[in-house]
Order: structure tokens, then C-alpha cells, then sequence
């Protein structure tokens, strides 16, 4: 049986050119996927998805804003200018054997809160008639206290606790006597002076004992 083949030979020159450039097309796809791949389009700043790389954190030495030392923080010490101090008794007049009961208020005239020591160890209460003082809180008094007191603007604070007057006379030198005489009744004045931290009421209560 004969056989019939393709004559083998040289091809035109046309299809040598349409196989060079499918081969090139096919370069060209090659080197665009690898660029892709490595340059990856629609990112920015080195990072893969396009945002900008945060600086790296650092330890901060700031102290906070509302530290101890912030005046809007704490309250500062209470100007003597702007410090109304008051003297009160329970009483303006007192029958025999009726103890006085003596206080004191606090005022901030100011505009902004401070802060004063209102402790027994800076409370004075003295009663005097004329010149002649009669009685002292500080002459024998124990344990003293200090106690710091914010004041706000315009708020009076009492003493909570009232300080009893025996009608004695005091002196340091007789604290340990009982033989202390007894201050004059029988419708005598007596005047009571207080100060807080230096600071002196402006005008002493008076009051009578009878």
C-alpha cells in the first residue's frame, strides 16, 4: 500500500513571524505576572494594604495633667486676707451654774476653694472682761490636734464640736489646782476672742453671766 505524506520543506515567512510573536506575547504575560506579584498595585508605603507604616511607640516621662502638684488639682493654701473667722456662744446671757458653749465659724471670701488647718493645735479661744483675760483654751489644753480643712467659696464651716467654759480662771501654772477661783458673775461681761491659724476674728462676742 502506498502512503501519501506532507511534503517536508521550508514554510513561508509569514508563519515564522506569527510563531515568534505568539512565543514574545507569551514573555511579555510572563514578566507582567511577576511584576504584579512583587510590586502588587494599589499599595503604598512599603505596606500591604496601602497605609502608612505607624511610627513605633515611645515611653512618655509627662506627668499627667491633674498631678498633686496642678492647682486645678489641689486646692492651695488659704490666704489670711480672704479668711473670715467668727466667734459664737450659745447664749448671750447665762444663769448661774449654766455653762457657756463657745464655737467658731470659718468663711472663704474668696473666689477660688483653699485649704486652712483648722485643728485644735491652731484654735485659740480666750474670754476676757476689760483688760483682765480670764480663761484660755490654750492654758491647759491636751492633745492637740492638726486638721486640714478645704473651704469653698462663700460656704461658712462651723466647729462641730463646742468647747465648754468652766466660768473658771486658767493659767498654765495651774492646770494640775483645784483650787482655781471662779470668774465674777452676778451680770458681769465677758468678751470671747477666737483666732484659726493666726487668723483673728474681727469682733469678740460679748456675753453676761449671771
Amino acid at each position: 500500500m502506498s502512503t501519501i505524506k506532507n511534503p517536508v520543506g521550508p514554510q513561508s515567512s509569514k508563519v515564522y513571524w506569527r510563531r515568534r510573536l505568539v512565543v514574545g506575547l507569551g514573555l511579555l504575560f510572563v514578566l507582567v505576572i511577576i511584576i504584579l506579584i512583587i510590586v502588587r498595585p494599589g499599595t503604598g508605603n512599603g505596606q500591604p494594604d496601602g497605609k502608612p507604616k505607624a511610627p513605633a511607640s515611645t515611653a512618655s516621662t509627662d506627668a499627667p495633667a491633674t498631678a498633686a502638684g496642678d492647682p486645678a488639682a489641689t486646692p492651695t493654701k488659704c490666704d489670711p486676707a480672704q479668711v473670715q473667722v467668727e466667734a459664737t456662744t450659745d447664749a448671750d446671757t447665762y444663769e448661774p451654774g449654766k455653762m457657756p458653749q463657745l464655737s467658731l465659724s470659718i468663711t472663704n471670701t474668696g473666689s477660688g476653694s483653699c485649704v486652712i488647718n483648722a485643728g485644735t493645735a491652731k484654735q485659740v479661744f480666750t474670754i476676757s472682761s476689760g483688760q483682765d483675760v480670764y480663761w484660755k483654751s490654750t492654758d491647759c489644753q491636751t492633745d492637740p490636734s492638726d486638721a486640714d480643712v478645704t473651704l469653698e467659696p462663700k460656704v461658712p464651716v462651723s466647729s462641730t464640736t463646742p468647747v465648754t467654759w468652766d466660768r473658771i480662771r486658767s493659767s498654765p501654772d495651774t492646770c494640775d489646782s483645784d483650787s482655781r477661783p471662779a470668774a465674777p458673775a452676778g451680770g458681769a461681761s465677758y468678751h470671747l476672742a477666737v483666732s484659726v491659724d493666726g487668723i483673728e476674728a474681727a469682733t469678740p462676742k460679748q456675753f453676761i453671766l449671771d
